[in-house]
């Protein structure tokens, strides 16, 4: 379907052509800001901009990319009144000690995972299929972790130029600088984010270059050792200098050592039941949801794990554990029930235990 500039167009019409590009939308929204609840609601602003600019497209360029440009603005101006997205090892500072009591800070706006498979959060079928293979790496955790050490302005370029692969000048007329700006902007943007990932991800990359079995085994061992309360076989799962963090708690933990004294000193299981672990999909990453049995005996949400593994050592190299205070809505987002009993595939124990 065309219309010419001034043609009315329904709802309907809009829609049709605007709408398989929402889930690309969202995250590109969600690399920009961080947030996937703000990621949702810019880009149901992106769409409200669009719809009511539609009868204006000239189509000189592609509606995919049409939509990219306004979400890109949309997020530039919501960035000018918000704050930067950490993780726990992103606020600066060494490893914490195991021993020292936990700390909260509710009042950094912390990063959050982003629900979806890599299917949902890429390009379509007709996309390149090495930009296909970047937008599914600029969603990892480690990633948007390290984007938000970025200003706005450098953020959106490398975003523009290096996920969604747009030439130079199709950047600068977007945000509205010169092309050389946008080099220079770029140039910048590299070489801050080499230094802002964090540690464990120079040693971690796409699990998926794992065969399927050894995945699997993987991840079933780990689920068993949580699942058995076994410290020790959990500590084993981290390779050397894996890092463990768990917002809104201000500490990070490094090494397979420190991360079982960590849980073995912290964690509210007691004994092997006490804790069910049900997959999901989060970032692109395999995730957990951890659930804890209660003072009632009911298991109930209590944090969800993304996890990055090292296929090099076959072994778990990062792991965030988010808290919050609404775990059983933020369980329903990644497709969790809220008692584990409530899955269909968990209708037997455990064949790990």
């Amino acid at each position: 379907m065309t219309t010419t500039a001034g043609e009315s167009v329904s709802d309907a019409d809009f829609l049709e052509v605007a709408e398989p590009f929402r889930r690309e939308i969202v995250a590109h929204c969600y690399r920009m800001l961080g947030s996937h609840h703000d990621a949702e609601d810019l880009a149901q602003e992106t769409f409200l901009r669009a719809w009511r600019g539609y009868s204006k497209f000239d189509h000189r360029s592609s509606v995919r990319t049409w939509l990219h440009k306004i979400a890109t603005n949309t997020c530039l101006t919501a960035l000018q009144s918000s704050q930067r997205r950490p993780l726990p090892s992103g606020l600066g500072g060494d490893a914490f000690d195991p021993t020292d009591d936990l700390l909260q800070n509710h009042e950094v706006p912390w990063l959050e995972p982003y629900a979806g498979t890599v299917d949902e959060i890429t390009p379509g079928d007709d996309a390149d299929p090495a930009f296909v293979v970047g937008a599914r790496e600029s969603v990892r955790l480690a990633f948007i972790a390290a984007l938000q050490h970025l200003p706005e302005r450098q953020r959106a370029v490398l975003i523009l130029r290096d996920v969604l692969q747009w030439r130079a000048a199709e950047v600068a007329d977007t945000i509205g600088v010169t092309t050389a700006t946008v080099n220079s902007l770029l140039q910048r943007a590299r070489e801050q984010l080499k230094t802002a990932r964090p540690q464990a991800d120079s040693a971690s990359s796409d699990s998926s270059v794992l065969d399927d079995d050894a995945k699997r085994e993987l991840l079933a061992r780990y689920v068993s050792a949580f699942e058995r309360y076994d410290v020790d076989a959990i500590a084993e799962m981290f390779t050397d200098k894996a890092i463990w963090e768990m917002p809104p708690f201000t500490g990070w933990y490094q090494g397979p050592e420190a991360i079982g004294t960590l849980i073995s000193k912290n964690c509210p299981a007691e004994k092997p039941g006490d804790q069910i672990l049900l997959p999901t999909v989060a970032n692109g990453q395999p995730a957990f949801g951890l659930y804890m049995r209660e003072p009632d005996g009911v298991h109930r949400p209590f944090q969800l794990q993304v996890l990055d593994i090292d296929p090099a050592t076959q072994k778990v190299g990062y792991v965030v554990a988010f808290f919050s205070d609404t775990m059983e809505a933020d369980f329903a987002r990644f497709g969790l029930p809220p008692t584990p009993y409530d899955a269909p595939a968990r209708t037997a124990p455990n064949p790990w235990h």
